[in-house]
């Protein structure tokens, strides 16, 4: 099985944290997000207890809300140590809704307008992660009229390929995200933000990319972000006090995908960090890490209900779900792939090679091509594994269709996080 809390009962049926798939389905109907709590927590004790050791006292990951954000959350990676990062509004809000204190909040976005950067002020945000210089000059005034001095974050482009799918490559130079140093354009942001009377520039911000898995860019990463700090102390006098290399290592959706050593990564990272603070004379700062993929994915399965199977002879088997692009649009996006069992027939032959094909009016709403799974008959269980991240995060109501109920389950227990969406809520703010 692809991952420890999932097995196989005595009726043949998929369990996941021990609990029935089946039976979970019949109780909270379909489609359904289940997360498995005691592994969420798991996986963020394996970044805090890692990070504390490699990177000292004070480091600490931030979990990233937009890989799944809701109530039920927060108050979970509060309880296990983490920080989190944030990239709106309305993650903030939900956030300080569960109780999460805004002092330990970092506010991420390309293009924060001036009610978002007014309402992470008066919020009380610890740090602004500042993109450009346009939202450098706003919150500085925002900061200013609220008689504070904010602590930032200034986002910066390493120019780095990880060699990861475009669409999340965020690293190179030619990137919507941060301020490159390979143009020279950098120099001038820390100049402008350090200069800014209502700003206390703490160090910086990088990112490279998400599901990577190899460690040579996080490792390069972190050298030119520390020679880079050496330099901006020496020509304006810059102090680095604390340094965000981002998240992105990668998580298994098939058994295809490598297994990752996390602590073992983040020890080699922080070797690479301190050699290169020792060679240039910079004294080690706070480190953060930013995971989400790998704290919620694993941790989440989403079961259907299959309609049937459809042959096309000489083309293509289909089997047809409750759900799809609408409650998980990541094939459609980026082609991803995804572990796909028959949660009803776990014990019959995975032979059957077909597409999963989901119930929207669209030739895209398919959720895996070309997997093998136990030939369903109608109403049985699919299961789609590790989908914790950038489903529920990423749903849409398109075909009018609500979005899925969500659970939590620990300990033997079910319990609901996130309510079905019922028709009369697809309207309610229609006039």
């Amino acid at each position: 099985m692809l991952y420890d809390n999932l097995n196989v009962n005595e009726k043949g049926h998929l369990t996941i944290g021990g609990m029935d798939a089946a039976d979970l389905a019949s109780e909270h109907g379909t489609p359904l997000y289940v997360m498995d709590e005691d592994v969420l927590r798991k996986n963020c004790r394996t970044y805090v207890n890692a990070m504390h050791e490699s990177f000292g006292e004070g480091s600490a990951p931030l979990y990233a809300s937009k890989a799944l954000s809701f109530k039920g959350i927060y108050p979970i990676v509060e309880s296990e140590g983490m920080c989190i990062d944030v990239v709106s509004p309305g993650e903030i809000y939900t956030a300080l809704a569960a109780g999460f204190p805004p002092e330990k909040m970092f506010f991420h976005g390309t293009n924060k307008t001036d009610e978002d950067i007014e309402y992470g002020v008066s919020s009380g945000i610890g740090f602004f992660v500042v993109d450009n210089h346009n939202e450098l000059e706003v919150l500085d005034n925002a900061a200013g009229r609220a008689g504070i001095k904010q602590k930032v974050l200034l986002r910066l482009t390493v120019g780095l390929d990880p060699h990861t799918l475009e669409a999340i490559n965020t690293g190179k130079v030619d990137s919507q995200f941060g301020v490159p140093i390979d143009t020279g354009q950098a120099d001038e942001f820390v100049r402008a933000a350090l200069s800014s009377s209502n700003i206390s520039v703490e160090g910086f911000h990088s990112h490279v990319g998400s599901q990577i898995f190899e460690s040579e860019s996080f490792n390069r990463q972190a050298e030119i972000l520390i020679e880079y700090a050496a330099r901006m102390n020496k020509e304006y006098g810059f102090k680095l006090r604390a340094l965000n290399i981002g998240g992105g290592l990668g998580v298994r959706y098939t058994d295809r995908d490598p297994l990752l050593d996390i602590p073992g990564r983040i020890a080699e990272i922080a070797e690479h960090l301190k050699a290169a603070c020792s060679r240039c004379g910079v004294e080690m700062p706070v480190v953060y890490m930013e995971p989400g993929r790998s704290i919620a994915a694993n941790a989440g399965v989403t079961l259907y209900t299959a309609g049937g199977t459809k042959e096309v002879r000489g083309y293509r088997n289909y089997v047809t779900i409750d759900g799809g692009m609408t409650d998980n649009p990541r094939f459609a996006l980026y082609r991803s792939e995804y572990t796909v069992l028959n949660a009803s027939r776990m014990t019959g032959s995975a032979d059957y090679e077909c597409t999963i094909a989901g119930r929207c009016c669209e030739s895209g709403d398919r959720i895996a091509e070309d997997v093998k799974i136990t030939k369903p008959e109608r109403g049985d269980i699919i299961a789609v594994l590790t989908t914790g991240a950038y489903n529920y995060s990423m749903a849409s109501n398109y075909n009018r269709i609500p979005r899925p109920a969500m659970i939590m389950i620990s300990d033997g227990q079910a319990r609901t996080v996130v309510k079905r969406e019922s028709y009369e809520d697809l309207i309610k703010n229609e006039l």
